[in-house]
C-alpha cells in the first residue's frame, strides 16, 4: 500500500507561512547533515560561487545581509573569508535554525526576523544573499522588494536556489531523484513526514530562472543576471539595488 502524500502549500499564503515554519523547526538538528548528503557536498560549491558574486570585496568591512539564513551556513561563509572584516546579519524566522549555525563565524550575528517585515532601516546594507530560502517565502514579490528596500543603491542582491535542467536525459534524471530518492532519504534521516517531499514541491512550483529575474526588476533591481550550475540544478542570480 501506498502512503498518501500531504497536500503541500506551496503557493503561498498564511498556511505556506505556518507550513514551512513547522517543517524547518522540525529539521533543524538534523538539517546541515542532509544538506550535504543529498546534494553529495556540492552545497558548499554553490555557496562559495554565491559570496564570490555578491562583489564583497567593494566594501570588506561592510554590514551585509544573510536572508532565509537558516543554519548560517551562507553567512559563514562569507564571514570567513580571510579579507572580509565586517559583520553579516543572519536573519530568521525560525529561531531554531539559527541557533543550529551558532559559532560557524565571528563575523556573524544572528537574528530572528521575517523576510516579509524586516526590522531594519532602508538601506544600511552593503549586500545581501539567500540561499535555497526565496521559495519558502509566503509573498516572493514582497520578500524582493523588503530585500531591496533595506540595500544601499547600487549594493548586490545575490540569491542561490534550485532550478531544473532543461537538457532532457538531466532532467530526466534528476526529477526522479528529486521525486522519488530524495523524499524517501529526507525521511529516513530527518524523521519527518513530508518536510523532504516540500523540497521538490517547491522547487518545481517556483519560477524558472527567466522568471524570477524579471520579478528582481519589478522589485527594485537592475543590471540583473543570472547563471546555472551542474547543468541547471542551481541558478545564482545577481541584482543591483537601483537608485530611485
Amino acid at each position: 500500500m501506498t502512503a498518501t502524500k500531504p497536500d503541500l502549500p506551496v503557493t503561498g499564503g498564511d498556511s505556506k507561512r505556518a507550513y514551512v515554519r513547522e517543517i524547518f523547526t522540525s529539521i533543524a538538528p538534523r538539517y546541515d547533515t542532509l544538506n550535504h548528503l543529498l546534494s553529495l557536498n556540492a552545497d558548499k560549491r554553490w555557496r562559495r560561487h554565491a559570496v564570490d558574486a555578491l562583489g564583497w570585496e567593494a566594501a570588506p568591512d561592510g554590514t551585509y545581509l544573510d536572508l532565509c539564513a537558516g543554519t548560517q551556513d551562507l553567512a559563514a561563509e562569507l564571514g570567513n573569508r580571510a579579507a572580509f572584516t565586517g559583520r553579516v546579519i543572519a536573519a530568521d524566522f525560525v529561531p531554531a535554525m539559527l541557533v543550529r549555525g551558532a559559532g560557524k563565524s565571528a563575523k556573524v550575528r544572528p537574528a530572528a526576523a521575517d523576510a516579509l517585515r524586516l526590522p531594519f532601516e532602508d538601506g544600511v546594507f552593503d549586500g545581501a544573499t539567500v540561499g535555497f530560502g526565496v521559495r519558502n517565502l509566503m509573498d516572493l514579490d514582497a520578500g524582493l522588494r523588503e530585500a531591496a528596500r533595506v540595500l544601499k543603491p547600487g549594493a548586490r542582491f545575490v540569491v542561490l536556489e534550485f532550478s531544473t535542467p532543461r537538457w532532457q536525459p538531466l532532467r530526466a534524471l534528476y526529477l526522479f531523484y528529486f521525486r522519488h530518492l530524495l523524499p524517501r532519504i529526507g525521511r529516513l534521516v530527518s524523521k519527518h513526514r513530508s518536510a523532504y517531499d516540500w523540497l521538490p514541491a517547491s522547487v518545481l512550483a517556483f519560477p524558472e530562472p527567466p522568471a524570477l529575474a524579471e520579478r528582481f526588476r519589478n522589485a527594485g533591481f537592475s543590471s540583473v543576471t543570472w547563471a546555472t550550475r551542474w547543468g541547471g540544478i542551481v541558478a545564482i542570480h545577481v541584482g543591483v539595488r537601483s537608485a530611485s
